[in-house]
């Protein structure tokens, strides 16, 4: 699957504020107040950059951090893992592996049966129920 690619200029105009500031800057949302953090229903999220399926909901916890946590995604070239060593500290960045955009961070830290956490921030998904 090739790339999608945009200008930066794009993304600012089809993003809001806090969208663009997180999939194209690599920031992050505040915790709690992500409207997808202490969602249940049945559904599958995807990239609200370029719509791609990235998480089922059958694989997402309650982390307890106030992101949507999942310990899977829903398929082995949905995401990309970069070494982040911004903030003085050594993390894995997600990305989406259609657009490049940031997505949050993957630890080690979750339940069985992966062990992964998937730490993603709410703006950075588009739910669609099922």
């Amino acid at each position: 699957m090739e790339k999608l690619d945009k200008s930066e200029e794009e993304w600012k105009k089809e993003l809001s504020p806090e969208e663009y500031s997180v999939l194209r800057g690599k920031g992050t949302e505040p915790a709690f107040t992500g409207k997808y953090w202490d969602t249940h229903e049945d559904g599958t999220y995807h990239c609200r950059a370029c719509g791609a399926t990235i998480f089922s909901s059958d694989a997402k916890f309650d982390s307890g951090t106030g992101w949507p946590s999942f310990f899977d995604i829903l398929h082995n070239d949905a995401v990309e893992l970069h070494d982040d060593k911004a903030s003085g500290m050594h993390r894995i960045e997600v990305v989406c592996s259609n657009c490049d955009s940031h997505l949050g961070h993957l630890f080690y830290d979750g339940p069985k049966p992966s062990g992964k956490r998937f730490c993603i921030n709410s703006c950075a998904l588009d739910f669609k129920k099922t």
